[in-house]
């Protein structure tokens, strides 16, 4: 494998020129003198921990892309992490070997010399970097993020990806050629510098492949602006995130499947970013629990009727920050505290118990019109009965 790594970092470092055969010869030469032995299992242990640690940190960078909120669970990352550092190395270096070895044939190398085929041969030799670039990044797109990736989405991201790798190391290699007087001034770190700026621009890539891959498997989110979609306000996110609950909770009274955030979002008709926020303040109070799949799924945390939607509501508003300190004089303090909590006992009051079944168990009119028959009550007689049991009562009518 050591024999392998070189052509491999030659042609990855080939963008900086001669200074690129510098860094591969001089990482050959730390690889001679690594000593087994003396590195001992502990030093092995840290070795796989960065190697597991940098591609988390690769996976978390690719879920927040997918908008993806649950990560691999520890057992399972390292026995995927693993297998693909092992696995992955040799069908690379066996791949390139097998191009290599067929191109050195001697059949190829006679028909290299027919104008035509020779074309063709030609032809298909400069088009092999491109081959395994793209399939490379197509296998990344696909297996690390934490979500079903479709096929024909990764291939999409990872050709531009291909297509931009390839590019853009040929115009870093000619600003390498022309960059002496870099050279001159930082003299021996310039090599460093210029790795650090290629290594820059391959990730940049890598993440721009990602984003059109998930662009192209979720079209609708283009039309979508990141600025509304993250800036909810306080009235939507309720209602987003009580929709949704109630939503898995008639799945759980059904029987059917648990949903997936893209489904949620279709059936609240709301964006995926939005519903996700929201599902992420429930899932810290444990309202909502996800189920270990492919899209990931979701599912309410405890039984319908033992959520109140009193409960939710608090969820939803971040009440659980209302301990933090209000500034001003001590009066106005006062005051605000005595309005928020004149706003607390009147939701409690209104709301009084009212869960998730008594919602999911009734049509949208019915409960429409048990609202408008309270509201009509409250106008004549202030001290008629709670909403909640206006809709019970309503409900078994």
């Amino acid at each position: 494998v050591q024999n392998q790594i070189e052509p491999v970092l030659l042609n990855f470092l080939a963008p900086l020129g001669q200074k690129g055969e510098e860094i591969t010869t001089t990482i050959i030469g730390f690889v001679d003198n690594i000593r087994v032995g003396v590195l001992g299992a502990v030093g092995l242990g840290f070795l796989l921990y960065t190697v597991v640690s940098l591609i988390q940190k690769v996976e978390r960078t690719f879920n927040y892309t997918w908008r993806v909120s649950q990560h691999r669970p520890l057992a399972e990352r390292f026995s995927d992490y693993l297998s693909v550092l092992m696995i992955g190395p040799v069908l690379v270096f066996s791949a390139l070997g097998a191009t290599a070895s067929i191109m050195s044939t001697t059949l190829v190398m006679e028909m290299a010399h027919v104008p035509f085929l020779g074309w063709i041969i030609e032809s298909a030799g400069k088009l092999v970097p491109y081959f395994f670039v793209i399939s490379a990044f197509t296998f990344v797109y696909i297996y690390v993020p934490n979500t079903r990736v479709r096929l024909g989405s990764a291939l999409v991201g990872a050709i531009v990806a291909g297509v931009l790798w390839q590019s853009i190391g040929w115009g870093f290699a000619s600003f390498v050629v022309n960059s002496t007087k870099y050279a001159a001034i930082y003299s021996g770190f310039a090599i460093l510098i210029l790795f650090m700026i290629w290594l820059y621009l391959a990730w940049l890539i890598l993440l721009i492949g990602a984003s059109i891959a998930y662009y192209q498997q979720h079209p609708e989110q283009l039309h979508l602006r990141q600025a509304h979609t993250r800036c909810v306000g306080n009235r939507k996110r309720e209602s987003i995130g009580l929709l949704s609950l109630c939503h898995l909770a008639k799945q759980h009274f059904d029987g059917t499947a648990p949903l997936s955030l893209k489904e949620l979002a279709t059936r609240v008709e709301a964006s995926p970013d939005a519903v996700a926020d929201s599902l992420d303040l429930l899932q810290r109070r444990h309202l909502v629990v996800t189920v270990k799949s492919k899209p990931e799924a979701f599912l309410p945390g405890r039984a319908p009727e033992c959520i109140t939607v009193k409960t939710v509501l608090d969820t939803l508003r971040g009440t659980e920050d209302q301990n933090l300190p209000i500034t001003g004089t001590k009066d106005l303090r006062q005051a605000v505290a005595g309005v928020l909590s004149a706003v607390d006992q009147a939701t409690s009051k209104t709301l009084n118990e009212l869960t998730l079944r008594d919602l999911i168990l009734n049509s949208t009119e019915v409960t429409g019109s048990a609202l408008s028959l309270l509201d009509t009550d409250k106008q004549s007689n202030p001290d008629s009965r709670p909403a909640s049991q206006a809709i019970k009562e309503e409900t078994h009518r």
